[in-house]
């Protein structure tokens, strides 16, 4: 390789290393002039202090180093496992978000706390009279499973968690239950339950209340439906009962004209017949034996009576005509 070659290829710019930015994806916390968005919710804990609010942080470290033996009973706190809590200091949220499990700091006088379960908790919704799509009045309860998912939004986004969430189970019970069929209601209690569930989770969301499961216990029926269902269903049952008793005496018919019609070809078949039904009756030691008279031997007799029968029923007018 020569040097003409060398200078004949073509100049390649070096790559200049570049840095290459991308947008926050995180969602749950992020901060906005100042102020931090947790999951959509704006919060003050990052805004500036005013003068009373610094006055009165450095007074209370103030009366917590004076009374230090006894302050440190004030100021430590201790949350569970399954707790978390949510601190306010002046009215604002602190920094850091829900504290715990363990110890944490608190200033006194100044800081406040609200402690949250994280347990699945479960409570009855009160029995509903829901009216059903097919105008049936129905009394239905269910029993519903949630725990809380997210403390600050507990806290701050809902004043009592709890009590509106057994509100809104109430109120969706009786909304679901009314686009349905009494036998839906009776039939498809799981599918119900499902539905009840994903609408309530949606519901609670923005309160961080996470709906685990909804059960249906019991739907009540007003007694003249009961009696009403109940007569229907006897009536089907006899309706099939006597229809299969109908289909057996054909069955039986047909295997009797079988039989018959065997028997006939085999005049020594009926005698074999005769012998196995005098063996089933002495089995059972009963002292009357039945014997079968052909009817053949009481033709002649049958046709004689029948034929002075006839005679005399034509001979009585001729008298009578020659009396007159």
């Amino acid at each position: 390789m020569n040097a003409a070659t060398v200078q004949q290829r073509p100049r390649v710019n070096p790559v200049t290393s570049h840095v290459i930015t991308y947008p926050t994806t995180d969602v749950r916390s992020q901060t906005v002039q100042g102020s931090r968005v947790y999951q959509g919710l704006k919060t003050s804990e990052n805004d500036e202090m005013g003068c009373v609010e610094i006055i009165a942080t450095l007074l209370s470290i103030i009366i917590m180093i004076l009374t230090f033996p006894i302050s440190i009973f004030v100021c430590f706190k201790v949350v569970s496992e399954y707790e978390r809590s949510v601190i306010f200091r002046m009215g604002r949220l602190r920094s850091g978000g829900a504290r715990g499990p363990g110890v944490f700091f608190v200033l006194p006088c100044v800081d406040d706390y609200c402690k949250v379960d994280l347990r699945t908790v479960s409570f009855d919704v009160p029995p509903q009279e829901v009216l059903s799509k097919d105008s049936v009045t129905v009394t239905v309860d269910a029993v519903v499973y949630y725990r809380i998912s997210d403390p600050l939004k507990a806290v701050i986004q809902v004043s009592n968690y709890s009590h509106s969430t057994r509100l809104l189970a109430a109120t969706t019970l009786r909304n679901v239950l009314g686009t349905r069929n009494l036998s839906e209601l009776l039939t498809e209690r799981e599918t119900i339950s499902h539905t009840m569930q994903v609408s309530l989770d949606e519901a609670t969301d923005p309160w961080g209340v996470k709906v685990e499961r909804v059960e249906i216990k019991d739907v009540s029926l007003p007694t003249a439906l009961q009696r009403a269902m109940a007569a229907e269903a006897e009536a089907a049952r006899e309706a099939r009962a006597k229809v299969i008793a109908a289909e057996g005496e054909m069955k039986s018919s047909r295997a009797l004209k079988e039989a018959s019609e065997m028997l006939s070809a085999s005049p020594s078949a009926l005698q074999l017949r005769y012998l196995q039904t005098l063996s089933s009756i002495s089995a059972e030691k009963n002292s009357t034996i039945i014997f079968p008279l052909p009817m053949e031997l009481l033709t002649p007799f049958l046709g004689h009576c029948t034929g002075n029968h006839v005679c005399r029923l034509h001979a009585a007018p001729a008298q009578t005509g020659s009396h007159q």
